[in-house]
């Protein structure tokens, strides 16, 4: 019978793989490895083993639905809900939030992100020379800005980054620190990039979601009829798609190039270092509406690139020639241009495009 009843209890699930028998839910692999790092809140245990009656009671008792309800009551609209397709900080941090901290049953314990006021210090990557240097951060929802301080004493701030452009995402692998984020801003209307890190992974991710708590509470202001479940997608965004790839220039007579390619959003720039500040160029793809649609390969007349398979993006008022070391990048590029392009354009992306039309510094 306790056999049936945890068969019952299994069917209700997405065939889990892993329970923790402290806790009563039931959890994919991924996430019993993060469990075991907390092994005096959570005992995980294979769903293959063999279980005694008093654990089918546990499970039955608790389950996945009524966890939820107890220690994810009062998480912030703003807060980050990782998928298992996100790094394992935020992941791990996630279940330490809800198992470890309790923090969604006490609204008190998140203050930290949710206060509107952050300060603190990180480690930031010097714009030229690349070495990492406790900078001074403060987050400021009043200011309407984030600003960091060179020295610690310092009156005024070395940037002040807007709120309302404001962007941040995890990039562990790219920066080199399981902490590491990138954070995104316009400056002069172009977009600039700083990355930082802090050794407590607690801490950089409460900056994290105190940045989104920013962002959702001036865009309830900027947009007073819109609903949590709209603003929500635009607090913060992972970048689409990244990797080298090579590009000639806008007479495609000039020698192929690599350079690091990131596509955030509509806006395709590119970098001769991943970790570079600012982009050497910068299109804007636009919809099949507009005319924008991206091809397989190069036009039989180009010359000087090194990799094989070529993509072309044709626009109104050019071609942009790119080449990819690999038939599976190619195909990842052009797929995630073409999800770009098959979307309609929004009312603001067609200021965007005043603004920032075709800008493409062929900088090699």
């Amino acid at each position: 019978i306790y056999s049936l009843n945890l068969e019952l209890v299994f069917s209700l699930l997405e065939q889990p793989d892993w329970a923790s028998l402290t806790l009563g839910v039931f959890v994919c692999q991924a996430c019993s490895l993060l469990h075991r790092s907390i092994p005096h809140i959570s005992r995980v245990k294979s769903v293959q083993d063999t279980w005694d009656a008093s654990e089918v009671e546990l499970m039955a008792a608790m389950g996945n639905t009524a966890a939820k309800a107890k220690y994810e009551q009062k998480v912030p609209a703003f807060y980050y809900r990782p998928t298992h397709t996100d790094c394992k900080l935020l992941r791990e941090q996630w279940i330490r939030a809800k198992y470890e901290r309790n923090e969604f049953e006490f609204i008190e314990k998140q203050e930290p992100y949710s206060a509107g006021y952050r300060e603190g210090f990180l480690w930031k990557r010097g714009r030229d020379n690349g070495q990492f240097l406790s900078r001074k951060f403060i987050l400021s929802e009043r200011e309407g800005a984030l600003k960091y301080f060179n020295k610690q004493d310092a009156r005024d701030p070395k940037a002040v980054m807007k709120i309302e452009t404001l962007n941040a995402t995890f990039q562990p692998a790219k920066i080199g620190n399981p902490c590491g984020l990138q954070i995104t801003y316009l400056k002069d209307n172009s977009t600039r990039n700083i990355f930082v890190y802090h050794s407590d992974a607690k801490e950089m991710v409460d900056w994290f979601n105190a940045i989104r708590a920013a962002r959702f509470h001036y865009l309830q202001v900027a947009f007073p009829g819109a609903s949590d479940e709209e603003l929500v997608p635009k607090l913060t965004r992972n970048f689409m798609k990244e990797g080298f790839m090579e590009k000639t220039g806008p007479k495609h007579t000039e020698g192929f190039k690599k350079r690091w390619f990131t596509m955030d959003d509509r806006r395709l720039m590119y970098f001769k270092d991943p970790l570079d500040a600012y982009a050497r160029g910068e299109v804007f793809i636009g919809s099949k509406e507009n005319s924008y649609t991206v091809l397989s390969g190069l036009p039989p007349s180009t010359q000087g690139y090194h990799w094989n398979h070529g993509i072309t993006i044709v626009t109104p008022d050019r071609k942009f020639l790119f080449a990819c070391e690999t038939e599976a990048e190619q195909r990842d590029w052009i797929a995630a241009f073409q999800r770009v392009i098959n979307r309609p354009m929004r009312p603001q992306e067609y200021a965007g495009v005043k603004k920032r039309a075709h800008f493409f510094l062929f900088c090699f």
